[in-house]
């Protein structure tokens, strides 16, 4: 019970201006006549009227209560005997009392007020814990970040220094020139012994259509188309940056990539920096020279050119050399071919296949 709720049963005698010895009949009168002077119909103009109306309505109900009445007169007879003894005492004692009772009063009030501050320290530690793990989270959450860009950067260096996958024309070169000056290369040996300059060529592979005029087909063909695969893409790049140049023999020639594009690997080295060639101005001061735009040969990216025909290269869309397919393989009992083999003639048969019909297709869409 709050001191205030204490004060206000001591009080209920005194709210109802009777005597600790009234009988319940003169409770009952005094609270009607009390109850008529305090009420809020009648004192409108007090704001304190409700509540004073409230505590004479306690006062009764706690008085007209045996039990809560017995207990109230035991409170009010111990204060009115500590007030009977301390009429008694002399001074001296009185001040002994007041002490007393201010040391109790301040001792009290020294526990309430260590027993806050214990209750603000735990709750400054609890937010210095918290600002704590807060600091220790987001530390966490940062070394996570560097980590995952750390892993991204190392991927995309990574990604960065892998090549890009072999297509299957990447060494692959198409070209286009008149048979006017150039009858005699109306065959694939005769063309791969003319492009010999660049670099070995796949001669089985190279696919030559001659198509006549369309609007004259009884007319011989003016113009030749080949698409032919060399052994190296540095050996097709220096063939395609040749394209229009006299001093390279491809003066009358058309070429480009048989793709329609540059092969991403050149771009994949060029990022890289083992492009060593081109297009640049550094290259056009190089045509007097014989210099055709090669790519480096460092690092292992690109071999130099070799004489060999039989040896493959690392980014060469075709093996050196095939079987010639000119003529139906003999059966494998009599020459001894394995079935490794039979399945290369068989691929390699194909591809060239698809290479004829891509430059049939290349040439109907010309006009």
């Amino acid at each position: 019970m709050s001191n205030s709720a204490a004060e206000a049963e001591l009080n209920s005698y005194e709210l109802l201006d009777v005597g600790i010895e009234a009988t319940e009949g003169e409770i009952r009168t005094a609270y009607r006549q009390r109850s008529r002077k305090v009420h809020p119909d009648r004192n409108r103009s007090d704001p304190e009227a409700g509540r004073k109306f409230h505590e004479l309505n306690q006062a009764y109900e706690l008085l007209l209560d045996p039990l809560r009445r017995l207990a109230l007169d035991a409170k009010i007879r111990v204060v009115q005997a500590r007030k009977q003894r301390y009429e008694k005492y002399d001074n001296k004692r009185k001040h002994m009392l007041e002490e007393l009772e201010q040391r109790e009063a301040d001792f009290k009030k020294a526990r309430m007020d260590k027993a806050a501050a214990d209750r603000t320290a735990a709750h400054e530690a609890e937010k210095i814990k918290d600002e704590g793990r807060r600091m220790r989270e987001e530390r966490e959450k940062e070394l996570r970040r560097r980590d995952e860009e750390a892993e991204q950067a190392a991927a995309a260096a990574r990604e960065e220094n892998e090549p890009p996958p072999i297509g299957q024309l990447d060494t692959t070169v198409r070209f286009k020139y008149p048979l006017a000056s150039h009858s005699d290369l109306t065959t694939p040996d005769a063309l791969s012994s003319y492009l010999s300059s660049f670099g070995p060529t796949d001669t089985s592979s190279i696919v030559l259509s001659m198509k006549p005029p369309k609007k004259a087909p009884q007319k011989p063909p003016k113009y030749a188309t080949a698409l032919v695969p060399f052994a190296r893409i540095g050996d097709a790049h220096a063939a395609v940056c040749a394209s229009g140049r006299a001093e390279r023999g491809l003066g009358d020639f058309e070429v480009s990539w048989a793709g329609g594009s540059e092969p991403e690997i050149l771009g994949w080295l060029r990022k890289i920096g083992k492009f060593g060639g081109g297009e640049t101005k550094a290259d056009d001061e190089g045509k007097a020279k014989g210099d055709h735009g090669e790519l480096k040969a460092d690092a292992g990216i690109l071999p130099q050119h070799s004489e060999s025909k039989s040896s493959e290269t690392l980014f060469s869309s075709f093996p050196s050399t095939f079987p010639d397919l000119s003529t139906p393989p003999p059966a494998p009992i009599a020459t001894g071919l394995d079935y490794e083999t039979l399945t290369l003639m068989r691929m390699r048969q194909a591809e060239r296949e698809r290479l004829e019909r891509e430059l049939r297709e290349q040439e109907a869409a010309e006009p």
